[in-house]
């Protein structure tokens, strides 16, 4: 197992490489949750993720022979841009295999560190089994995500900057994918502040632990919103750290994710992808057990597509209310349409969509069938423009 002398050997030598990224307080969430919060902002590293740590201190502790070879990795994102990066500065030749299905932004993020971006595999196996055949081939040092001592040593510098920055705490709150950031974090925290509780956070349909600490389960995988922690089993040597030093696994479900990058963006205005909001998800999922705590939650990778992240905040707003969604049947005649763009300004609503279809969904050839998106303030003022509309139309909720 790695010791806290090789977390801060690794603080050391990645030191002004990797950004000592912000701790703050966040009052809209605590407010939010019930739990006194401190975020732990990897989001804001240069590749946008911690996984920059661990690649650093691997990276920098190879041999001359190793670095004249070269390096390749397997990632679908974060750990790729952390080895391509660090790979560049070092002057280290880099391939990076990514599987088929990596979304372009990341695959161009990649290959503007300098990395040599190879897409091959339908899944991440087989990425990893076309990466490992071509390490033999061309004699590169592979650079493993997570289940390497050098890596989890580096994971394991966020949480000597957290303890430095955040005063006290009662609870360290980490995601899980391949297991390196926790078992890392588990280490230095155990190590420093014995007293806190270090909890683990895996995806519904990528939660291997969900019997901890029982024995590992094989999940069904599939797809999620939290890609970064979608690993069917985690790492050997994170594994033997998780089960020593964890003191529980909590599983959350995908709109629990989806929530808790809404509540961080709105809220703590930051930007976070899935799996780094994953452990704000699961304050909010079991709420019971953080309440009034004081809890530290790493924001732990903030790459994000611009699209998947408009979605996710159209579908939060959607299941609380703050966008509505109304079928109206409607007399096929002039000064309808203004009609009802009149009522809905008056009720404060602020129309996003429309639909007018005389054909095909009409009841009547005489009318019509319109379907508005509106903007609402809260569930209570959708209630009134739906009431207000209801005075002259036939309306329901789509």
């Amino acid at each position: 197992m790695i010791s806290f002398e090789d977390i801060t050997a690794a603080a050391e030598r990645i030191k002004g490489n990797v950004i000592r990224t912000p701790t703050i307080s966040s009052h809209a969430l605590s407010k939010a949750t019930g739990a006194d919060i401190t975020l732990k902002l990897e989001n804001l590293q240069a590749v946008g993720s911690f996984k920059e740590r661990g690649a650093a201190n691997k990276l920098a502790l190879l041999t001359p022979e190793e670095r004249q070879r070269g390096v390749i990795a397997v990632s679908a994102g974060n750990h790729a841009q952390g080895v391509a990066r660090h790979a560049s500065l070092l002057g280290i030749d880099a391939v990076i295999v990514m599987p088929k299905f990596t979304p372009a932004g990341k695959v161009v993020r990649t290959r503007n560190w300098g990395a040599r971006v190879v897409l091959e595999g339908e899944s991440f196996a087989e990425a990893l089994l076309f990466a490992q055949d071509l390490q033999a081939r061309e004699g590169r040092t592979f650079i493993h995500p997570y289940d390497d001592p050098a890596v989890m040593a580096g994971q394991g510098t966020c949480a000597l900057e957290l303890l430095e920055d955040a005063g006290a705490l009662d609870m360290l709150v980490s995601p899980i994918g391949g297991g390196g950031l926790l078992s890392g974090c588990a280490v230095a925290t155990r190590a420093l502040r014995p007293d806190v509780e270090l909890i683990g956070v895996q995806v519904e349909g990528y939660d291997s632990l969900s019997a901890f600490p029982g024995p590992a389960t094989h999940p069904n995988g599939g797809s999620t919103i939290a890609e970064g922690i979608a690993v069917l089993q985690i790492g050997k040597a994170p594994d033997e750290v998780i089960r020593k030093l964890a003191s529980k696994v909590l599983v959350v479900p995908e709109c629990a994710v989806e929530t808790a990058i809404t509540l961080l963006a709105e809220g703590a205005k930051q930007i976070s992808e899935g799996a780094g909001a994953a452990a704000l998800a699961a304050v909010l999922t079991y709420p019971d057990l953080f309440r009034g705590r004081k809890v530290a939650l790493p924001v732990s990778g903030g790459n994000i597509d611009s699209r998947i992240l408009a979605n996710t905040l159209l579908r939060a707003m959607l299941r609380d209310g703050r966008i509505l969604r109304l079928v109206m049947e409607i007399p096929d005649r002039p000064g309808v349409l203004a009609d009802i763009s009149k009522t809905i300004g008056e009720a404060g609503g602020n129309i996003i969509e429309v639909s007018h279809q005389r054909l095909f969904a009409a009841p009547s050839v005489q009318a019509a069938e319109l379907e508005v998106m509106i903007e609402a303030r809260d569930p209570e003022h959708a209630a009134l423009i739906t009431k207000a509309l209801g005075h002259s139309y036939i309306v329901r909720r789509a």
